[in-house]
């Protein structure tokens, strides 16, 4: 379910008077915010209501994209609010399919490159992290024990903190135009970790640890450009941290283990 927030054509018209949409589609995917896709006759738009209050993250992420879009990133830029909907850039291409070497290069570069850019900038210390995973490891405890020994590790997991990081680069916040690949979804970003965000996106590209001509693609494409090399040993021990954290987080998002065992 994508739409949580209904909102007609005729009403978003009255919101955003200067762009003339012909036609409004809701969106499928995804659980917390509304997400709909606006056309003009030439152009396609993406239309957000965040359902919930997070203010100061859509501030920063507005601040954070343009930052990356004039260093050269393709992210899609905030172009417009009225009352709670805000109305964005849509990055032309598809969510990739069939993962092949030159979508975990390009990966590996536009990570590189948002490691370089989020270095230059100060990120304060957050324990959002960490309370997260404690959060979600007392659910997972109190309601799927078998579960919460396979992520009870995770208790001590503290990533360090070099910059901001997506932190969620899932093949489904990518798009592929002419190989050239645009990064999205970046209202959930946070301080943390590069090895750990270089993790997620290969755990999100459906990358496994055993998979050493995948890893070793990306890894040589990363560190060609990254501000701090990144040693294949500790990217792997961070790829299973990551795989956890995210099996952990769709147990206490989703209240389905179905869900966790794909990333399992």
């Amino acid at each position: 379910m994508g739409v949580k927030s209904k909102i007609s054509l005729d009403a978003i018209n009255k919101l955003f008077e200067s762009y003339g949409f012909v036609k409004l589609t809701p969106t499928s995917s995804g659980i917390i915010d509304t997400t709909y896709i606006l056309h003009t006759k030439n152009d396609s738009y993406i239309l957000k209501k965040y359902e919930r209050d997070i203010l100061q993250k859509i501030t920063l992420d507005a601040k954070l994209l343009k930052t990356l879009k004039a260093s050269g990133l393709n992210v899609p830029l905030m172009l417009d609010k009225k009352d709670a909907w805000y109305l964005y850039e849509m990055l032309k291409g598809d969510e990739p399919k069939n993962i092949k070497a030159y979508h975990l290069q390009e990966l590996a570069r536009f990570l590189a490159k948002t490691h370089l850019v989020s270095w230059k900038n100060s990120c304060e210390v957050e324990d959002t992290f960490k309370n997260e995973i404690k959060e979600a490891l007392n659910y997972a405890k109190n309601n799927y024990f078998f579960y919460y020994k396979k992520f009870e590790f995770l208790k001590d997991f503290t990533p360090k903190n070099d910059g901001i990081i997506h932190g969620d680069i899932f093949k489904d916040n990518t798009v592929f135009d002419g190989g050239k690949i645009g990064v999205f979804d970046f209202i959930d970003s946070s301080c943390g970790s590069f090895v750990f965000d270089t993790a997620v996106g290969l755990v999100g590209f459906g990358i496994k640890q055993d998979n050493n001509y995948a890893i070793n693609i990306f890894l040589k494409t990363y560190n060609q450009r990254a501000i701090k090399k990144i040693d294949r040993n500790i990217l792997i021990k961070n790829m299973k941290n990551a795989s956890h954290f995210f099996a952990l987080k769709r147990v206490y998002e989703y209240k389905n283990t179905n869900k966790a065992k794909e990333l399992l």
